[in-house]
């Protein structure tokens, strides 16, 4: 069973292959959503969301956690 999970960090675009969004939280995990919100895609900016975890996603990174992002609050400018 997936598991919901409540986090803070930073936005991070990660130039491996083609490249993708993750969050590096503040206790320095590493999650990779899925569907990352475009909202979101701001490098460096504080992100704030909950997300579940995911066991279908097979992709070719190999970096953090796969998950998908349940909700969020956009980031202040």
């Amino acid at each position: 069973m997936s598991r919901r999970v409540k986090i803070s960090g930073k936005a991070r675009f990660q130039n491996i292959d083609m490249g993708f969004w993750g969050i590096i939280s503040d206790d320095g995990k590493k999650y990779r959503p899925i569907n990352m919100p475009e909202q979101l895609k701001i490098e460096g900016a504080d992100v704030h969301c909950v997300v579940q975890e995911v066991d279908y996603d097979v992709d070719i990174y190999m970096w953090g956690t796969a998950v998908e992002v349940v909700s969020f609050e956009t980031p202040s400018p």
